[in-house]
Formats: structure tokens, C-alpha cells, sequence
């Protein structure tokens, strides 16, 4: 038995994932007086992902069931106790991922969300997990958010933001990535440069694309 698959964490993921899929058809309409050449500039924009995401203020833009269990393990099989999370959103994630703490004995998992509408409602939702005292949650940019006060050695980094910051977050955490540390990137694919960096050896990682909308990455 784990915190992941029992009271109260279970039935909370249970809801909150059936929600973010009820929540689809608002997604497509928050940018539906876009074009898709628009969609396409904007997720890949360094500038423009504010306007986009705000658009998203009331969708979860959740992780899908899969990438959350394979946060878990990961955290889990690491014995994971600093975890940074770009990208907080409703929680989902992070709820994946301070259930791993928990059964790993405790840790603390810093988390960044520039909406502040959704820090209240990640807020809510690992409270109601029972898990928030293993979480600090940071409002605003992560390009300032995450420059201080981190961890001197990080388990495991989560980039779900704004795909085309993910090599900025990257820089910031890389000195403090453990050896054996895993990154997870959600989407990764709309941000080529951070590919083509995790994807070169040189650099210090071994990445494989894993499913359809995740790259996995160990550094060496």
C-alpha cells in the first residue's frame, strides 16, 4: 500500500484527473480566436507565454495518468527528498510527487506557478492530499523564483511551464542536479533547444523520448 493508491490521495487524483479531461473542450476555446500558426509562435515564444498561459488560468493542464505514476516511481526508485517542479497548475503533478516523498520518509518539493489562481487551488488540493507540509510553493516567474534558496543536491526536476523556458529552468537547477538525477519534461517537443542540449552527450545527459509527450533524462 502507498500513499499514491490509498485515502485520501487516490480518490482526490480519481476526481482531478476526470475533471482536467472535462476540462478539454475549455482549453481548445481559451485560444480558439487564434490561429494555429499563432498557437504554434506562442508556445515556442521566450515573451509571448504569458499571454498564452494566462489564457489558461481556469484549465488544469493536467500530466496524463501515466506521466504522474512514472513521477512516483521515479521519485520513489531515486529516494528522491529535493524535488523542483516547474510548472505547478492545479497540483496534479505535484500531488504525484509529494505521495513519493511522503513514502519515502519525508523531503521537500519546491514548486513554481506564475498564476496565482492556481497556487490557491494546488493549495487546496494538497491540503486536502494531506500533503502540503512537504511542499513550498513559489508565485511568479521561475526564472526569478527558482534563483534562490534551492536544495544543494535535487532528486528530481519536473518541467511542465512554459515549454520554451524549459533550457532557462534547466541552466538555473543543472549545477545542483545530483548524478543519477532524473528531468521529466512534459511536451518537450515544443521546445527544440532543450531538446537538442538533453539529447547531446556532451552535455551531460542520457535522454530518451518517452511515450508520446515526454522526455526523460538522467544526468551523469
Amino acid at each position: 500500500m502507498t500513499t499514491l493508491t490509498t485515502d485520501p490521495v487516490a480518490p482526490l487524483l480519481k476526481r482531478l484527473f476526470a475533471e482536467a479531461d472535462a476540462a478539454r473542450s475549455r482549453t481548445s476555446q481559451a485560444v480558439a480566436d487564434l490561429s494555429e500558426d499563432d498557437r504554434q509562435r506562442m508556445m515556442r515564444s521566450k515573451t509571448d507565454y504569458v499571454d498564452l498561459y494566462s489564457r489558461f488560468r481556469d484549465v488544469p493542464l493536467a500530466v496524463s495518468p501515466a506521466t504522474g505514476a512514472l513521477l512516483y516511481m521515479l521519485a520513489r526508485s531515486t529516494s528522491a527528498r529535493s524535488i523542483v517542479e516547474f510548472g505547478t497548475s492545479f497540483g496534479i503533478s505535484t500531488l504525484h510527487m509529494a505521495a513519493a516523498l511522503n513514502d519515502n520518509g519525508g523531503g521537500r518539493l519546491i514548486t513554481s506557478e506564475f498564476e496565482p489562481s492556481k497556487i490557491v487551488i494546488a493549495r487546496q488540493n494538497l491540503a486536502e492530499g494531506g500533503l502540503i507540509d512537504l511542499v513550498e510553493f513559489r508565485e511568479g516567474d521561475a526564472l526569478q523564483t527558482l534563483r534562490a534558496d534551492l536544495p544543494d543536491k535535487i532528486d528530481l526536476l519536473l518541467l511542465d511551464g512554459a515549454k520554451a523556458l524549459y533550457p532557462e529552468v534547466l541552466a538555473i537547477v543543472e549545477s545542483r542536479l545530483k548524478r543519477g538525477a532524473f528531468v521529466i519534461a512534459d511536451n518537450a517537443d515544443y521546445s527544440p533547444d532543450y531538446l537538442a542540449y538533453v539529447r547531446n552527450p556532451a552535455n551531460g545527459y542520457l535522454s530518451v523520448p518517452f511515450g508520446d509527450d515526454v522526455e526523460l533524462s538522467m544526468r551523469m
